[in-house]
């Protein structure tokens, strides 16, 4: 995959998203738990970018979305890519990658990748369920996987694939208002994309990965 040419920070913000934030004190583990048990009439904003490179077939991949369950309320773990890594270099973005022949499930996948990526052992993830599937403009049919993670772990992050780890808490997500959209002219004559960014502090969570958050918020939030 080309560089890019643009840092999502810089660009101009064509809109800022709507969406009423939900109540913090509700973004349990056992409120999350039952909405994924009794799931309500939903649909996803985005379940697909267009293509930006060429393959010849969507690649079937799984990520975890890690709602690590701190005293103080819900946290999301996020990665920052390797800078040397060919799809999204240097991106933020939850654990995840490709299925492998040994993976019998997407969530085997998921699982997989967490443990390789950061380290963190299955035994303290606990499943909650799936999200729609995500195609990714760059060829891949993403499962995302939504979980639980009781400390205290241990985090090893694998220098060949991870920058770094770090959590945001996740109430921050849960606030429509928080997500905006931009356009940029993407490399070999991809044209221009637009996308949703999610600014915070110094970093900006985009792409796919605020599409799939963008998903969990309509999920959470439908009535």
């Amino acid at each position: 995959m080309a560089k890019l040419g643009f840092e999502p920070e810089n660009l101009p913000v064509d809109f800022v998203a709507s969406g009423e934030a939900i109540d913090p004190e509700k973004l349990t583990p056992e409120w999350i738990r039952k909405r994924f048990s009794n799931p309500p009439v939903w649909k996803p904003e985005i379940n697909s970018e267009p293509a930006f490179v060429h393959r010849d077939r969507w690649i079937p991949a799984a990520v975890l979305v890690p709602l690590v369950d701190r005293k103080d309320g819900l946290s999301l773990m996020l990665t920052q890519r390797a800078a040397h890594m060919h799809d999204h270099p240097g991106q933020i973005s939850f654990p995840g990658g490709r299925v492998d022949l040994t993976d019998s499930t997407r969530i085997e996948t998921a699982l997989r990748e967490m443990e390789e990526e950061v380290g963190i052992d299955r035994q303290h993830v606990s499943v909650l369920g799936t999200l729609p599937e995500y195609r990714t403009g760059s060829g891949y049919r993403v499962t995302p996987v939504v979980s639980i993670v009781t400390p205290p772990f241990d985090l090893h992050a694998n220098p060949d694939e991870v920058a770094e780890v770090f959590e945001v808490p996740f109430p921050f997500f849960m606030d429509g208002t928080n997500y905006q959209m931009r356009t940029a002219e993407f490399p070999n004559g991809a044209g221009k994309r637009s996308f949703y960014t999610i600014p915070y502090e110094n970093r900006v969570v985009w792409g796919a990965t605020a599409g799939m958050l963008r998903n969990l918020y309509h999920f959470l939030s439908a009535k």
